[in-house]
């Protein structure tokens, strides 16, 4: 019945005007806990952030939930827990959404919940209406390559629970096969007392930053207040780059390959820079740019040749020729630069066509060519049709140099100038109407101010279905990434060639990896490489639609919507669907674009812009009584595929079991006093788990698979097989040994036991406590060691009595993995949520 009465959330991919919502404070919600997660392999950045939430008003109410996510990004799930139900989303096609998108604003309701958010954030927002005194639980999760820009990639994590939060916890990881060269934690978040919350460990392919303020020191930053945490974490690295050949990674069939050599001379440059000097750039947007560009010219080197254009309703040319940036010319050119005023109309065409021009005249033998194009508007006198001034523009330019368009502001026609820039080997960037516009413009120039190579080509015999493999530049402090399939998974090694130009030279870079050295990808990130070129290329198809026309853009379209849905991607081009225990309306989101008024656009793929419709909300609650709310459970169901925990109640020859559905990853044991923690992943149709971390204190980490061991403390890495002979290590109150086919581990004054099991060809663990450790507030799963019962009688259905309730059960077998001849015992059989007086969702981690 729930299920027909069902409500739909729609994520759509598409550009939907919406409104933000109004948020009043409400005292009656607790949010007991938030986490973040971020794992980043190899570059590619998976984040999870799960709220909990409790609704703890005797009347249900509506609760939101509500994150900053960055514009370059995918949601890739979305889920809700509800008294013990989850509801996921699943992403469609944007038009199987469409219907019940135009009845939800035909009827005023809710048209949008993700829009932008400044210059490098989307704002996520939902709501469900939850009953009274119970909880929720959303998780959303969303993944991104990080680009490397000047020499770094940037990691941008936000958080703004709305609320002090007793439980807030943020975990990143970074695992980098290379080696970690530098890490640097920035941000709001960094500020103040926060700065005492965040702790960073370092080994040589790992880093960890752990984030985890109190509740008094989340109203202690530089934008934080009653509200707790507001702001930024900025995670800024690099990897050591000992190989000039780059950085190959093969993982199941795909392979990623970075290119980002250093050790290269650099190219002199000739940069011509096309600057709108029109009435609507007066005032704060002419001085900045003046600013800039004399801040750029002292940055030129000696050997760089460069000109200066200036256009209006004419244009002007500080000289004809480009001029070598000795003393005495940038001195010329700084005087020609401070002149610059605003008047008159916008030629784009006659200016970007001189640029061209002026580069074309005075060819140089082994340099790099740029033109760079700054304006905030429409072409409105000369050529003024955007079609004519992009073919005169390519047919000049004819693939022999790039073309960088900077739009300033929100009134520049930005569609225009992403096509341009695209179909000339560049790319579009805007300029933000702010205090540090000059900034913005000096900091674009700097990504493109060292060129190394020219004419980049790199092949890959053996690969199939490759992102883009063609370059016209690379610049010192990028990087070249390209992903695909490999072929033949039988090979046992995989080449790479890298043909490109230095200095009028022809340069050659070869590689050979092993393709069944997978050793480097941790078993739980074994299909991110997977994800990486579904990313990539979802990317770079999107980016080529703008440029393609009918059958060809049709069919580079359903080639990215396929790869979206496959790979539950919310993009342009899909829509989430999300069911929910509501009835009534249709409640729609969308994922925002770059620039956009209304109607289609072609600034999808771009940074995001958003405007808004009013927005109502008319949410029913379902009927879902929780569990609190009643003192007897229903008979437990047993389900079909689940771990069996067994749990002894001291004074009763039977025990307790119950499942936990899998797949899973969840919190087995935890001791905040002493800073242990021990969590296990389960895979689905698969008993126990297929691995457990187990950590202590900030330095202590084991990861243990049905493979191998790994052990590090921050210096020392210990590598360990299953199989090995009695092996032993200690340190640091650290006990560490390893049998056939169990590990004793004892940290502090916890002690586990993880038991390697093999059941029809298949691996997996169990952990086990023979000992719990006195005075010490245990919790997780296997925290319960304090749990009784007492057995009833007068019912024809099993009744037991525990904590004052009375709980419906039966007599089950479970098979004991807490020891290598797993016995069968007779257990009662009882539900999750009467064991642990919690959801499931309360035991779940995002991360091991």
């Amino acid at each position: 019945m729930m299920d027909r009465a069902a409500l739909r959330l729609i994520l759509l991919g598409v550009f939907l005007i919406s409104a933000s919502l109004g948020v009043k404070k409400k005292q009656n919600v607790d949010i007991y806990s938030f986490y973040i997660n971020s794992t980043v392999t190899s570059r590619y950045a998976t984040t999870v952030i799960t709220s909990r939430v409790a609704n703890t008003l005797n009347e249900s109410q509506e609760i939101q939930f509500e994150v900053k996510i960055p514009k370059n990004a995918f949601i890739s799930k979305f889920r809700m827990t509800i008294e013990g139900k989850t509801y996921d989303g699943v992403v469609k096609e944007k038009e199987e959404a469409q219907q019940q998108y135009n009845q939800a604003v035909s009827r005023g309701q809710s048209a949008g919940l993700v829009k932008s958010v400044g210059r490098t954030l989307e704002d996520f927002k939902t709501s469900v209406t939850v009953a009274a005194f119970s909880k929720v639980t959303f998780e959303l999760t969303y993944e991104e390559l990080l680009k490397r820009r000047l020499g770094k990639y940037e990691l941008l994590i936000n958080a703004q629970p709305m609320q002090p939060v007793a439980d807030f916890k943020m975990d990143v990881h970074i695992q980098e096969k290379p080696g970690i060269s530098f890490l640097e934690v920035k941000g709001d978040l960094s500020t103040g007392d926060l700065a005492n919350a965040i702790k960073t460990t370092r080994a040589d392919k790992d880093a960890w930053v752990t984030f985890y303020p109190t509740r008094d020191q989340q109203t202690k930053c530089k934008s934080c207040g009653e509200n707790g945490l507001n702001g930024d974490m900025l995670v800024t690295y690099d990897v050591n780059r000992q190989n000039p050949n780059g950085e190959i990674m093969v993982s199941k069939g795909y392979f990623v390959h970075y290119f980002a050599p250093s050790n290269v001379p650099r190219i002199s440059k000739n940069v011509v820079f096309i600057i709108d000097q029109s009435g609507s750039m007066s005032g704060q947007k002419i001085k900045q740019t003046r600013l800039a560009l004399l801040r750029i010219l002292s940055d030129l080197d000696e050997d760089d040749h460069f000109g200066l254009i200036t256009f209006d309703s004419e244009v002007n040319l500080w000289k004809r020729e480009l001029l070598k940036a000795t003393e005495e010319n940038l001195k010329n050119a700084k005087s020609f630069v401070k002149e610059i005023r605003d008047r008159g109309a916008t030629d784009i065409n006659a200016a970007v066509l001189a640029g061209v021009d002026m580069i074309k005249r005075h060819p140089r033998e082994g340099t790099a060519s740029i033109l760079i194009l700054l304006t905030d508007g429409d072409p409105t006198t000369g050529e003024t049709n955007i079609e004519k001034i992009m073919a005169n523009v390519k047919e000049a330019i004819g693939t022999k140099f790039p073309l960088y368009c900077l739009g300033f502001g929100y009134d520049v026609n930005f569609d225009f100038l992403i096509k341009m820039s695209l179909e000339n080997s560049g790319v579009a960037r805007r300029i933000y109407e702010d205090s540090d516009a000059d900034l913005q413009l000096q900091g674009f120039y700097e990504e493109v101010a060292v060129p190394l190579l020219t004419d980049i080509q790199l092949k890959y015999p053996g690969g199939s279905n490759l992102t883009k493999t063609s370059f016209s530049l690379y610049f010192n402090g990028s990087e070249i990434v390209v992903s695909g399939q490999i072929t033949d998974n039988s090979v046992e090694s995989f080449t790479t060639e890298v043909i490109a130009v230095s200095k009028g030279s022809n340069v050659t870079y070869q590689d050979n990896t092993m393709t069944k050295d997978t050793s480097d990808v941790p078993p739980e990130n074994e299909d991110f490489m997977q994800r990486l070129w579904a990313h990539l290329t979802v990317k770079q198809l999107l980016d080529r639609q703008v440029l393609l026309k009918g059958q060809e853009k049709e069919d580079e379209k359903k080639e990215s919507l396929k790869l979206s849905l496959k790979y539950q991607f919310v993009t342009p081009l899909t829509s989430m669907v999300v069911t929910k225990p509501q009835e009534g309306d249709v409640e729609v989101a969308n994922k925002p674009k770059e620039g956009e008024r209304g109607g289609e656009s072609t600034a999808d793929y771009y940074d995001s812009d958003l405007s808004h419709y009013p927005v109502q909300h008319s949410l029913q609650a379902a009927k879902i009584i929780a569990v609190d709310d009643f003192d007897l459970y229903d008979h437990p169901l047993p389900t079909f595929h689940s771990n069996r925990f067994l749990l002894p109640v001291v004074g009763q020859s039977k025990p307790l079991c119950f499942d936990v559905p899998v797949p899973h990853k969840l919190r087995l044991l935890q001791d905040s006093a002493s800073e242990f923690s021990m969590n296990g992943e389960s895979l689905s149709e698969q008993n126990g788990f297929h691995q457990i971390a187990i950590h202590y204190k900030t330095n202590h980490h084991l990861i243990i698979s049905t493979k191998s061991i790994s052990y590090h403390n921050g210096q020392d890495n210990v590598e360990i097989l299953w199989g090995q002979e009695l092996t032993q290590h200690n340190t640091d109150g650290v006990s560490l040994v390893v049998l056939e086919n169990e590990m004793n581990v004892t940290m502090g004054n916890i002690g586990v036991v993880i038991i390697s099991h093999k059941k029809d060809g298949v691996m997996f663990l169990w952990p086990a406590i023979w000992e719990y450790p006195k005075d010490v507030n245990l919790t997780g799963v296997l925290g319960k060691s304090d749990i009784s019962y007492v057995k009833t009688n007068g019912s024809q259905t099993p009744t037991l009595k525990m904590k004052d309730k009375e709980v419906k059960t039966y007599l089950e077998t479970v098979s004991d993995y807490r020891l290598h001849s797993t016995p069968t015992r007779e257990c009662w059989l009882v539900p999750f949520q009467a064991v642990m007086e919690a959801e499931i969702s309360d035991f779940t981690v995002t991360q091991l």
